[in-house]
């Protein structure tokens, strides 16, 4: 059995030329915080708040590095990525979302990010995300997520697809209207 240092080869910043972190998040405070972080592990960060701002950031300084949330303000962050990945086809890019499922990961990897982090996530964890070397195997997130609350998160991804229309979920989701009614009454499960 391999030991974790095995599992994932972590390179280091000081191994690359280009150390332009682009991090696009709406959360100023988080934005903020994680920026500091990478700043002092070796980074240049630049930052935006927006769809519209992270593609123009891009345009203007294609980075190396980037850290997109998923869902902004102004639309999604799947559109910046997918810019990144057209200006600078080299670049690592990881999404960090609040709203961690099985399609958006895919739609994430598919736009050409290299990993994709749920919320809260520390700038370790993104440190490590972006620094790993491509061949190797991803570790197991410390913190996954119950099977209550995946269950939770899809349950609510399909309602704000189907514009928070009850009727219309239930029938997607093949239940019956009013158990879906109790289900969207109720906190997430931790």
């Amino acid at each position: 059995m391999r030991t974790e240092q095995e599992k994932i080869k972590i390179q280091k910043i000081t191994d690359f030329a280009d150390k332009s972190l682009l991090i696009v998040d709406d959360d100023n405070p988080l934005r903020d915080r994680l920026a500091r972080a990478m700043e002092k592990k070796g980074f240049k960060v630049y930052q935006a708040e927006s769809v519209k701002s992270g593609m123009n950031q891009a345009q203007n300084t294609p980075p190396a590095f980037a850290v997109v949330d998923l869902r902004l303000n102004d639309g999604n962050g799947l559109e910046v990525v997918k810019e990144i990945q057209r200006l600078k086809k080299d670049s690592r890019v990881v999404m960090l979302t609040g709203y961690g499922n099985i399609p958006t990961a895919v739609a994430a990897v598919k736009a050409g990010a290299i990993d994709y982090i749920p919320k809260p996530a520390d700038a370790d964890d993104v440190e490590r995300a972006l620094l790993a070397s491509p061949e190797s195997q991803a570790n197991p997130p410390e913190n996954p997520m119950s099977a209550d609350r995946v269950k939770w998160e899809h349950i609510h991804r399909v309602f704000e697809l189907c514009n928070r229309n009850v009727s219309e979920t239930a029938r997607r989701l093949k239940m019956h209207r009013r158990t879906l009614q109790r289900i969207l009454s109720k906190k997430s499960p931790r």
